[in-house]
């Protein structure tokens, strides 16, 4: 294994939900033959078809020439056979739920059947990477990969270095994530990273404000775009990840950094509510219109 993405030919993307298929799009579309696991068929079907509407609209806008888009769609074989889809890949990046349960098993597997020189990367937002990689007998090539939403338009990969993450790692890592067209950080594994740590508190104090009537959702979002300069409000960005992953990713800090993690209860009552944000028609707000 080199330290380039000139290592990397083939990659499996487990889970094919709003992130996996932000992932497939962008590594199919950087050059990588992508493989797209996910137990639904009904999700590999959603996933093709938003990937090939996002990739029109590209070339609508001028930013991916029809030829790009082309070769990126055949670079995409849906997969719904996880043997299959990481059978002799050079690179497997996790976009599962966030459950540990999930991503320990998911990670145990490809341990088992994928080459030696596979990296495993996990696009966990929170969770640690030791912890994942440590299911595995590769830990020195276990790292996380964490991508934002969405993925085809957000810049950053967050690259978490586990316990025992190689430098060989952390450099293709790096490559790769340029070769999608990203920039990359290098952040220490404890939980919640950079990223998730700050953003997760902006939401949960957003519904804290919320619950006691400081303002409305629209106001609040408005203030904060206009005000602090943010490119979206906290309420349309937990709408976009969904409330029931940042309630997740708040537990998870909770456990792990303490009462200012606590998620505010009316989160708590919305998700209860099935109110789960633009995935479902309806969260904060209501996009069934």
């Amino acid at each position: 294994m080199t330290d380039s993405a000139e290592s990397i030919e083939t990659i499996a993307v487990l889970g094919a939900g709003t992130m996996g298929m932000g992932i497939a799009h962008v590594g199919a579309l950087a050059g990588f033959q992508t493989r797209l696991f996910d137990v639904s068929a009904e999700q590999l079907e959603r996933a093709q078809a938003t990937t090939a509407r996002r990739l029109n609209k590209g070339v609508d806008l001028g930013k991916v020439t029809p030829e790009a888009r082309d070769a990126a769609l055949e670079r995409i074989d849906l997969q719904g056979s996880l043997e299959a889809a990481i059978d002799g890949v050079d690179l497997v990046i996790e976009a599962a739920p966030e459950k540990l349960d999930l991503k320990l098993d998911l990670f145990g597997t490809c341990d088992r059947y994928c080459p030696e020189h596979t990296i495993l990367a996990t696009n966990t937002s929170s969770m640690s990477v030791t912890e994942i990689a440590a299911s595995t007998q590769r830990p020195e090539r276990c790292i996380g990969m964490h991508f934002f939403n969405p993925v085809h338009l957000m810049k950053l990969i967050e690259l978490v270095r586990g316990l025992e993450t190689s430098e060989e790692t952390i450099a293709v890592a790096e490559a790769v994530s340029a070769r999608m067209g990203k920039e990359s950080v290098v952040i220490k594994d404890y939980a919640g990273f950079a990223t998730s740590r700050i953003n997760a508190m902006i939401g949960n104090e957003a519904f804290y404000m919320l619950e006691a009537g400081v303002g409305t959702a629209r106001d609040i979002d408005k203030a904060l775009k206009l005000g602090l300069n943010h490119p979206m409000g906290p309420f349309e960005m937990i709408d976009l990840v969904g409330l029931d992953t940042r309630l997740s990713i708040l537990n998870y800090l909770h456990a792990k950094l303490g009462e200012k993690y606590r998620p505010c209860p009316l989160i708590e009552q919305y998700v209860k509510a099935g109110r789960l944000g633009k995935k479902v028609g309806r969260g904060v707000y209501d996009y069934t219109d």
